[in-house]
């Protein structure tokens, strides 16, 4: 069954309450997952570092990623104590580390999956550290070449991960992103270059992307969620709100559904339908013993109980042991 992850992200605007908020909306839109994003400024960003495009706002003042980010933050008890409302409103907890003390206190409340967001994939100390933690992996490969991707997964196994503990999620680091630059079939690329499983992290506007990707072969996906997309901050315009999300959970869904297991064999009614709608080998005009079967004297009309119309090639040109009328099924000939 596909995971669903409703990315809260930084969604909460750094009020516990609204991060609460998200937690009850993502479970009844039928998340399987609500992730976190779980830093420490001053181990994230320099002071200096400007904001991204998607980051600005014309209604704040904020001049800095660091100031962005300082007041997203949620310390230890904030993620305790929405690990427990996880924990008792039945969706999975999550959060992406972006630095090692932010990795350890995810370890240190019970994470046994860890997402490494697409800005880290080339982070060698948090992948060296993580690949030594006997943690499932969700890696995002946003703004990633191939080349890039496989250094990072070089390393996560150099240091004692499995790649069947990784998942790695298609993405594309814009917010929103346009519909062109989803890239949907870079999901089998990913699957057939690197043999692991394979899910899609999606920013675009749109919510029937991800039942798309599934049908790729995405076996998780990602998406922002937000209680209301005109809020402050810098990934609400790329998020659903959850009657939105709860939409495309149900595409996702139906997606799965209509994928089957790929094996080509009559199934449900066809069997039935076969009889009915396929057709049999008949005379079309009248043919005495001896006559000799020809395309002028053959062929085929339902239902297919009958003779396969392609035994016809066995019998063509050979002479009929017994007589029909027309419309008459043909007989086996011995």
């Amino acid at each position: 069954m596909v995971k669903i992850i409703a990315e809260a992200g930084v969604n909460h605007n750094g009020s516990l309450a609204t991060a609460r908020k998200l937690v009850i909306a993502a479970r009844s839109a039928g998340a399987d997952y609500i992730k976190f994003q779980t830093f420490s400024t001053d181990h994230l960003v320099k002071k200096n570092a400007k904001l991204a495009n998607y980051q600005k706002d014309k209604n704040s003042s904020v001049e800095s990623q660091f100031e962005l980010l300082k007041g997203l933050e949620l310390s230890l008890d904030n993620h305790l104590e929405l690990f427990k409302l996880c924990d008792d409103s039945g969706i999975k907890f999550l959060s992406t580390p972006f630095d090692l003390p932010s990795l350890e206190l995810l370890l240190k409340i019970g994470c046994t999956e860890i997402k490494v967001s697409s800005g880290d994939i080339n982070n060698f100390f948090l992948l060296s550290e993580l690949a030594k933690k006997n943690c499932k992996i969700i890696l995002s490969t946003g703004m990633a070449t191939l080349n890039e991707i496989n250094e990072a997964c070089n390393l996560l196994k150099s240091n004692g991960t499995c790649l069947s503990n990784v998942t790695i999620l298609h993405c594309t680091s814009e917010y929103p992103c346009p519909l062109d630059n989803a890239n949907l079939l870079a999901i089998p690329e990913i699957r057939y270059n690197f043999g692991t499983a394979v899910g899609f992290s999606d920013h675009t506007k749109e919510i029937f992307t991800p039942a798309l990707a599934v049908a790729l072969g995405a076996s998780i996906i990602e998406k922002h969620i937000t209680l209301d997309k005109s809020m402050w901050g810098p990934d609400h315009k790329a998020s659903l709100e959850p009657h939105e999300f709860k939409r495309m959970v149900d595409l996702i869904r139906k997606a799965e559904r209509s994928l089957g297991d790929g094996i080509k064999v009559p199934i449900g009614e066809e069997e039935q339908n076969k009889l009915l709608v396929r057709k049999s080998l008949v005379c079309s005009t009248d043919i005495k013993k001896g006559d000799i079967f020809t395309f002028d004297n053959l062929t085929a009309k339902r239902p297919g109980a009958g003779l396969s119309p392609m035994y016809a090639r066995t019998i063509i040109g050979k002479k009929s042991n017994r007589h029909y009328v027309k419309n008459e099924e043909i007989k086996r000939e011995n």
